[in-house]
């Protein structure tokens, strides 16, 4: 489902210094298979997220998901196909503060292969239960509200594979607990993959393959 091939990114420091942040030579992810990455902050771990999904531009490398290239493609092509093969669950939710929640999943469905397919919102909506807060603003929901929201939003297109980045990061214990379980439950129900990255050891538990980031990543050596 997803390979990583010579992976590579970089940033000039304001000093004009080159700081490789990513150096991945192979790695991947099997379909339907559920994967965590254990790593620090601020070891690189968004933006490996960020090179996978093509939000960024890798320098080097390839990134493969189910057959398709994202590393070469431009950027309209990337964001094709980020909305039709991906789901992204950001550990700020990133929910849009002037829509509804269910305006906000129907907007995750506009780039995707079957459009904003309202009813389908609804019963992703439902799904993680929130059926009762549809016409409800973030603002008026809580903070495990939110992710639930945000885990629709990612799973409403049917993604192949989800990417979530520190996703418990925001919310207490219990709710963390409810929202990890959530996430892999879907994420079975779709046969969808899941990349999760994480330094907190109770979430990294829940995975039968768990990864350290520096393992696999050379910048950190």
């Amino acid at each position: 489902m997803l390979a990583v091939a010579d992976l590579r990114k970089s940033y000039r420091s304001p000093e004009g210094e080159t700081a490789v942040i990513v150096d991945i030579p192979a790695w991947s992810v099997a379909a339907g298979e559920q994967v965590a990455l254990r790593g620090e902050s601020g070891s690189g771990k968004t933006t490996f997220l960020h090179l996978l999904a093509g939000i960024l531009a890798a320098e080097a490398g390839r990134v493969m998901i189910d057959g398709a290239e994202m590393t070469a493609l431009g950027e309209p092509q990337r964001d094709r196909l980020r909305a039709e093969k991906l789901g992204y669950i950001f550990q700020t939710f990133n929910l849009l503060q002037g829509y509804t929640v269910l305006e906000n999943v129907v907007l995750g469905m506009a780039f995707g292969p079957r459009g904003a397919d309202r009813a389908h919102a609804r019963e992703m909506l439902e799904r993680v239960g929130l059926g009762h807060r549809l016409g409800h603003y973030p603002r008026q929901l809580s903070t495990g509200q939110q992710q639930r929201v945000a885990v629709a939003r990612a799973l409403v297109n049917r993604p192949k594979l989800v990417l979530a980045d520190e996703p418990t990061g925001n919310l207490d214990r219990r709710h963390a607990r409810e929202s990890l379980a959530l996430i892999r439950e879907v994420c079975r129900e779709h046969a969808a993959a899941l990349l999760l990255v994480s330094h907190d050891e109770d979430v990294l538990r829940e995975f039968d393959r768990v990864q350290d980031f520096k393992a696999i990543n050379r910048a950190l050596r």
